[in-house]
């Protein structure tokens, strides 16, 4: 079998040895992100419950609070929220999203925080090939436009979103006064979707750069080096 259309000294060779997860010497390092500034905001009590049992699997945690965090382009990127997070995204190896459903689709306080996520920083995008759980709260009866959303952005931001997904209906019968989400079959699929998250996060770890690693733009970077290089000797 030829391939004449294909560049071979550009073509990579997939294998199980260079695919193999590495042996980093720090847990696993998930951020969560949730959408509401609510004084009792139930996204916000979700990912706390998602971080526990991250914690328990031996993830290091950390949570994003977004109260303060500027709308995108009425701050520069030194603003202490923009920069918090910009901190907290190249500290991650993995995120958790979770938005309340407002109007049929995420908040926009989650949006916000998606839309201060740079798609670049130098050459490398910021969220390729970090692993990416979904969740979402209503206040009515189940829905997916929320995560159906989310799943897209994941896509276009080059992360790696794991299939299983948690959406709670009725999010304000779900919880105790004192936050902790009350035992059922909610609460499990939370559990089911965090055990994903870092199965899948210690399957990618210390490989996103060669996992995201595509043909077609090592091409456009082989071409651009030649055209430099031809105009140089012109």
């Amino acid at each position: 079998m030829t391939l004449p259309n294909v560049d071979m000294n550009l073509l990579d060779q997939p294998t199980l040895e260079k695919v193999q997860a590495k042996e980093l010497d720090h847990p696993p390092r998930i951020l969560l992100l949730y959408g509401s500034n609510r004084e009792r905001s139930y996204s916000r009590l979700a990912v706390m419950e998602a971080g526990r049992i991250l914690e328990h699997f031996g993830a290091e945690v950390k949570i994003f609070h977004p109260k303060g965090l500027p709308l995108p382009e009425d701050a520069d990127t030194e603003h202490p929220k923009v920069k918090e997070l910009h901190d907290l995204l190249a500290w991650a190896e993995g995120m958790v999203w979770c938005s309340p459903e407002r109007h049929g689709s995420m908040s926009s306080i989650f949006k916000s925080q998606i839309d201060w996520i740079p798609l670049a920083g130098g050459a490398i995008r910021a969220t390729q090939g970090k692993t990416l759980a979904l969740m979402q709260v209503s206040g009515g009866s189940q829905s997916f436009n929320s995560l159906n959303q989310m799943r897209i952005l994941g896509r276009w931001m080059r992360m790696i979103t794991i299939p299983n997904q948690s959406s709670i209906p009725k999010a304000f019968l779900e919880f105790e006064e004192d936050g902790r989400m009350k035992p059922s079959s909610f609460y499990d699929r939370i559990v089911d979707v965090m055990e994903e998250l870092y199965k899948f996060t210690l399957l990618t770890r210390g490989q996103s750069q060669y996992l995201t690693d595509r043909y077609s733009e090592r091409k456009e970077s082989a071409e651009e080096l030649s055209k430099r290089v031809n105009q140089r000797s012109l």
